[in-house]
């Protein structure tokens, strides 16, 4: 009888298997597929199956709304002070401000500059999600009216891109002063015949959405973008009624007459553009 050839499998590797590099891959959270991230940032990072809208960083929108290499920044180092000594849970101000600069590579949560959109002159402000979640202390403020008086010198349009939660707590009310700052600095620019074009993103709430964001001669939303002054949960615990589905989406907004259009991020270049041509014929 022949012998039997014996098999070469000796059982389980106990050698460690080959680890999968981080961050190739994300879930969407809203249809909740895992994607590859590079397909994500690919598609502007939008979710390739159901158009999900990321939030994005200044510096990357900066670099999807704009002609390549077109942005020449204004107040880059524009930094902010403590004026309250404010702590918060055995953290300092400024120690929040070091940390978020850390992370985002910013040092406010407003970028602003003039650009060019397919050719067309504009004086452009992008807010950073990453830096204390976009919220609106005195620098966001003064940057803003100084892109508004850039824009008035200039005779261009301002584009504002809204990202924001809100006032800053972190300076109380010299935040909350900058509401009434901004609003009176876009009242003047529009008496002076300046086209505002405002462009609503996720999230885009709090003192940002009752001052200037709304105040656009035309006002743009992302798909899904979450806008409002208090959050839907705040509401629903202190009205205590139930709030209507989809409420504060940017799709209820448009259906209500807050926002004008809603436009993909892949549109906005052309959308801009076309807006730019339209008000100034």
């Amino acid at each position: 009888m022949a012998e039997q050839t014996k098999s070469k499998w000796n059982g389980f590797s106990l050698r460690p298997r080959k680890e999968m590099p981080e961050g190739l891959w994300m879930r969407c959270p809203k249809c909740e597929h895992m994607l590859y991230r590079s397909a994500v940032e690919k598609n502007l990072n939008v979710c390739p199956e159901c158009s999900h809208h990321f939030r994005i960083e200044a510096a990357t929108r900066i670099n999807y709304l704009v002609d390549e290499g077109s942005f020449q920044e204004t107040l880059p180092d524009m930094t902010t002070h403590d004026p309250l000594g404010f702590k918060f849970r055995g953290t300092t101000y400024k120690q929040r401000l070091k940390a978020d600069e850390k992370k985002s590579g910013a040092t406010e949560a407003m970028r602003i500059g003039k650009a060019f959109i397919m050719g067309r002159g504009i004086i452009l402000a992008v807010m950073e999600p990453n830096f204390l979640m976009g919220s609106m202390g005195c620098v966001v403020g003064e940057k803003l009216c100084a892109a508004v008086d850039m824009a008035a010198e200039q005779k261009l349009p301002l584009v504002v891109v809204s990202c924001s939660g809100g006032a800053r707590m972190h300076e109380g009310v010299v935040s909350l002063a900058q509401m009434a700052k901004t609003s009176a600095a876009v009242a003047r620019f529009g008496q002076a015949g300046g086209l505002f074009i405002s462009v609503l993103t996720d999230p885009t709430t709090g003192g940002v959405t009752a001052s200037f964001a709304m105040l656009g001669d035309c006002t743009i939303a992302e798909p899904g973008a979450l806008i409002g002054f208090a959050g839907p949960r705040t509401i629903a615990e202190t009205i205590k009624v139930e709030l209507p589905e989809g409420f504060q989406t940017a799709e209820f907004m448009l259906e209500h007459g807050f926002v004008d259009m809603i436009v993909h991020r892949k549109n906005l270049r052309n959308e801009i553009a076309r807006l730019i041509d339209y008000c100034q014929t």
